[in-house]
């Protein structure tokens, strides 16, 4: 048993079976899903997850110093690339990020501890029951976009960070009787 939205398609039943909710602290995922999370932004998560492959090899398999390094003329390259989706804005927001983690290196923070931080290390479980339970967000997300966007972050609105809380496992939103919660 699944969560129903995942068995749309083999891509989909992987990340739910293997990523989702799944608690993590890896710097480099964690920007990998925030790219990708924003990267969704008006679009479906599987549009997204199709092309993650592509947004891998785009950016630099999300190497945080090297993608905060892009210049103009990556950027364009990038603006051209099929495999990822080719938004100006959602490009940018990516290298913007970036070079916010790195400021967060700098000054000795971890991004992942800081995500963290604001359930003090725990996992928020919902405990649904029905997909249509699970919010689009919430006041742990709205809090974190809030504070996202005074640190300088881009297209981190709620419900991309609600969506990014669930893709580290920070919220586990798997239905109760989903085998993989």
């Amino acid at each position: 048993m699944r969560c129903e939205w995942a068995n749309s398609s083999a891509e989909m039943q992987q990340y739910h079976d293997n990523e989702w909710c799944k608690p993590s602290h890896d710097e480099r995922y964690f920007f990998e899903m925030l790219t990708l999370e924003l990267s969704q932004a008006g679009l479906s998560w599987s549009t997204v997850i199709k092309r993650r492959q592509g947004y891998r090899e785009a950016f630099s398999d999300f190497d945080i110093d090297k993608v905060a390094k892009y210049d103009d003329d990556k950027i364009a390259e990038l603006l051209q690339n099929p495999a990822i989706i080719r938004n100006k804005l959602k490009v940018n927001a990516t290298v913007n990020n970036a070079r916010q983690i790195v400021e967060m290196h700098n000054n000795g923070k971890s991004f992942a501890d800081y995500i963290w931080s604001f359930t003090d290390g725990k996992i928020i479980d919902h405990h649904i029951t029905a997909e249509d339970e699970m919010p689009a967000q919430d006041e742990l997300s709205q809090k974190i976009s809030k504070d996202l966007k005074k640190r300088g972050f881009r297209f981190v609105g709620p419900t991309i960070i609600y969506s990014y809380l669930q893709a580290v496992g920070v919220i586990n939103d798997h239905l109760e009787q989903c085998d993989f919660k």
